[in-house]
């Protein structure tokens, strides 16, 4: 996720708990979007669905920080 601001995901995420939530919600549902996609779990296909627009949803939120950020 947002791998070119690795650099400075870090530092937002000490200095901004919300972000740190996002980015760890994000990252929990990327470890079970992978297992499902994988075979090792199983979800309806709907399920899945809601998992990845949540994700997304997120991921956008935590770009939107970073730019901010940025600033």
């Amino acid at each position: 996720m947002l791998s070119q601001y690795m650099d400075i995901i870090p530092k937002i995420k000490e200095t901004n708990p919300h972000f740190a939530a996002i980015f760890e919600k994000h990252e929990e549902l990327n470890a079970k979007i992978d297992e499902v996609e994988a075979g090792r779990e199983h979800l309806e296909q709907e399920e899945l669905e809601v998992l990845k627009k949540e994700k997304l949803k997120l991921k956008d939120e935590a770009y939107s920080i970073i730019v901010e950020y940025q600033k």
